[in-house]
């Protein structure tokens, strides 16, 4: 194993030397690097204590020099690649969780509502510190999401830790099937909606439009409120066309890249103004990349006001890369940006209206509360907004006030008016939005009665 591994990289170091004579100092500088990794090879192979799998030792050496880039690129064996294929088809087995590493700690970003994770109370900005009992420092996101993931009916241990608590505290969690029912639906009001998307997989537009045909059976849609809180994203060309559903002319997002073809811009497409009543989105610091494409690209046009906190500040396209035997690349390959041309990676999308989840939380509380959400900028490595600013101390101050008590209720299957009733007592951003949604559809009565 030993002889064939260091003659492919020998061969690679040569190759390189003689591109080098013809391309300049770049391509001496990867010689001399592919030179030295072939060296740290050779020495742990004669020289370490135990037998090495040097297999093992180059996929550390992948998964390394892919997290060196940002969090989000990554290398999949077949089993993650297929695990990827099954989420964004519609479901996978295990425990429900969104989940990132910030400061080297793997923590919760996002419990999927109704999943078993959600039903045992994780909480955004959860730090996993041991699954089934190992120390998960040591382990990379995608072996992290393996561990979680697993038969249904089996159980896993994670040990959880959150900032109020003095001591971690350990959740036994039946992994279940998680169906991700993207689209779910309820009616507050007479003629006013609320629309949940949780997410962006392969059926999300169809099951939208679906969702918006069986209210308008019912009634004249007068409103509609487009909750995209803790939806941390999933296929871009559905975000793109759900946002469509909304717009009928202009950018909805474009993409940059290094590659030609990663330069992209997406447009809109006339409706006949069948979608044209009012609209709040409501979103938090769980909406991430797709869910922030279609709140960045219906703030930019005017379509709907935007409510609730400044969201994840995802901006980069991560492409799938397909490698021998089954295996892939997660990469960054391009950078979206709204139809405004702005960036919001590491920055988010700030809501027109800053409304906290619960309505009796004190401004003036400390800001360092454990209930802050984590975000793309508090990822380590995260790739840079270039219009990024150095942010004042007393501005950072209030940003982290306006963020606080940013996280979700579940969202229920509410059947009756007692009940809907008590979710908007218990839900202020909901409330808030509701009130607004009102207020929007009763301006444009008066315009119409003045023509």
């Amino acid at each position: 194993m030993k002889r064939p591994i260091l003659l492919l990289l020998t061969l690679l170091c040569l190759f390189c030397r003689s591109a080098s004579a013809e391309e300049g100092k770049q391509e001496l500088d990867l010689y001399k690097d592919l030179e030295t990794f072939a060296n740290v090879l050779t020495l742990i192979q004669e020289y370490y204590v135990d037998e090495v799998d040097s297999g093992k030792v180059i996929n550390g050496a992948i998964n390394g020099m892919l997290s060196s880039l940002d969090p989000h690129s990554a290398y999949m064996t077949p089993e993650d690649f297929k695990d990827l294929e099954e989420e964004t088809s519609g479901s996978f087995t295990g425990i429900g969780v969104e989940i990132s590493v910030r400061d080297g700690v793997l923590t919760a970003v996002a419990p999927i509502e109704g999943a078993p994770a959600d039903k045992q109370g994780i909480k955004s900005g959860d730090q996993i510190v041991r699954i089934n009992g190992e120390l998960t420092k040591t382990m990379t996101l995608m072996e992290a999401v393996k561990k979680l993931r697993g038969a249904k009916g089996t159980a896993v241990t994670i040990t959880v830790h959150r900032q109020e608590w003095k001591e971690p505290r350990d959740f036994s969690i039946i992994r279940e099937a998680i169906p991700l029912l993207s689209v779910k639906t309820m009616e507050l009001e007479p003629g006013f909606a609320v629309v949940r998307v949780s997410n962006f997989q392969a059926s999300t537009t169809k099951d939208l439009q679906g969702a918006l045909k069986n209210l308008r059976k019912k009634q004249s849609l007068r409103g509609l409120i487009l909750d995209l809180r803790n939806n941390p994203g999933g296929l871009l060309d559905q975000a793109v066309k759900v946002a469509d559903i909304f717009l009928d002319k202009g950018v909805i997002v474009s993409t940059r890249g290094r590659q030609k073809e990663e330069q992209m811009v997406f447009e809109a497409h006339q409706d006949g103004g069948q979608n044209d009543f009012p609209m709040v989105v409501v979103v938090n610091g769980g909406s991430a990349s797709g869910s922030e494409i279609v709140a960045g690209a219906l703030q930019d046009h005017k379509r709907a006001i935007i409510l609730g906190a400044t969201t994840f500040g995802k901006g980069s396209v991560q492409t799938i890369l397909p490698l021998p035997e089954g295996a892939g690349l997660r990469l960054t390959t391009a950078k979206y940006y709204t139809p405004s041309g702005a960036s919001i990676q590491a920055t988010g999308i700030k809501p027109d209206m800053i409304v906290p989840l619960n309505a009796t939380i004190d401004a003036k509380a400390d800001p360092a509360s454990p209930s802050q959400t984590i975000r793309e900028k508090d990822l380590p490595g995260h790739l840079k907004n270039e219009a990024e600013q150095p942010t004042p101390v007393a501005a950072k101050g209030k940003e982290k006030e306006e963020e606080r008590g940013d996280q979700e209720a579940n969202f229920e299957k509410i059947e009756d008016i007692q009940q809907i009733a008590k979710r908007l007592e218990q839900d202020n951003q909901l409330r808030t939005a509701l009130i607004i949604l009102k207020s929007l559809h009763l301006a444009a009565d008066q315009r119409k009665s003045k023509k």
